[in-house]
């Protein structure tokens, strides 16, 4: 998922929306899960090289992927549709006025209680065992950038450095996630639950452990058949209740977790043994997946109204 959070940042995407070929282009590519550039272009009554100027401006602006792969007479270019969603958030910028922005490494959690399968890596090498369980509380954790688990949890301290006498109006979380199966299986539904506090603000069906493909920044030493991305999800909760993605998914709103500034803010993300599907969790930061990120938390802030 692409989250566009002002006009001026999503120009490139509209300019290269605007155009009913490149639409077309979309439409044929989620239909047929991908084509290279030659039946493509067949498709489309289009010569390749002008085909390849729209693949170009699609590929650009992070739409499409276009990746090599041997055939019968040599490598052909194979196009895809990289993204999944596209959210536009067309609120105003001067929410981000009073706004603190952080990033949460992946191996920064301040408590755990995890199953096999699980494990943790960095970008370089995998830390300690696959499937024990012990390294999750070994040093070298810090430097994680990519864990996963079957059931249980890992929970995060957001830091909270808003400025003195204000509260949290909006808590905006981002983080690239997956589902954890034995190897990889792009159909492995998992309930993942989301709290602040302890307190359930909602959960997300991921829809699989997904390895169809080499994750865009995953590195080369990890093994191609584990998973190698996940879908980016967007997490808010307001005055309104929480959403995923801009659909809501409790009724849970800001006013309910009552945070200031002198809060402690605890992010939790578990796999429940009760829940329908036990699917387990794959969090991505940098160097892994398709996003290049690590666990984004924006806290929107306003003064606290004086006692009457």
């Amino acid at each position: 998922m692409l989250h566009i959070k002002s006009l001026d940042e999503g120009l490139e995407i509209f300019k290269a929306l605007g155009s009913s070929v490149r639409v077309e282009i979309i439409k044929i590519l989620l239909k047929c899960n991908g084509m290279n550039m030659n039946e493509l272009a067949s498709q489309l009554n289009i010569t390749n090289g002008a085909l390849t100027g729209h693949i170009k401006k699609l590929e650009d602006c992070g739409i499409v992927t276009v990746t090599s792969e041997s055939a019968g007479h040599g490598n052909q270019k194979k196009c895809s549709v990289h993204l999944d969603k596209i959210l536009i958030d067309f609120e105003s910028q001067l929410e981000n006025t009073n706004a603190y922005n952080t990033d949460i490494k992946i191996g920064h959690f301040s408590s755990y209680e995890v199953y096999p399968t699980c494990g943790l890596a960095s970008s370089t090498a995998l830390i300690g065992e696959v499937d024990d369980t012990r390294y999750f509380s070994h040093p070298d954790r810090y430097n994680a950038d990519i864990l996963w688990f079957t059931k249980g949890y890992v929970e995060y301290i957001i830091p909270n450095f808003i400025p003195y006498s204000q509260k949290i109006d909006k808590i905006t979380i981002s983080a690239e996630l997956g589902s954890e199966a034995p190897g990889v299986n792009d159909v492995w539904p998992s309930d993942i639950s989301f709290y602040i506090n302890d307190i359930f603000i909602g959960s997300w069906t991921s829809p699989g452990d997904f390895g169809d493909v080499k994750g865009i920044f995953t590195p080369d030493w990890w093994y191609p058949n584990w998973n190698q991305y996940g879908l980016l999800k967007l997490l808010v909760v307001n005055k309104k209740g929480t959403f995923i993605d801009g659909l809501q998914i409790s009724d849970v709103n800001i006013s309910n977790l009552n945070l200031t500034d002198k809060s402690t803010i605890r992010f939790k993300l578990s796999v429940n043994p009760d829940s329908k599907y036990v699917g387990g969790l794959t969090i991505y930061g940098k160097n892994f997946g398709n996003y290049n990120q690590d666990i984004k938390v924006k806290l929107n802030y306003s003064p606290i109204a004086p006692a009457e």
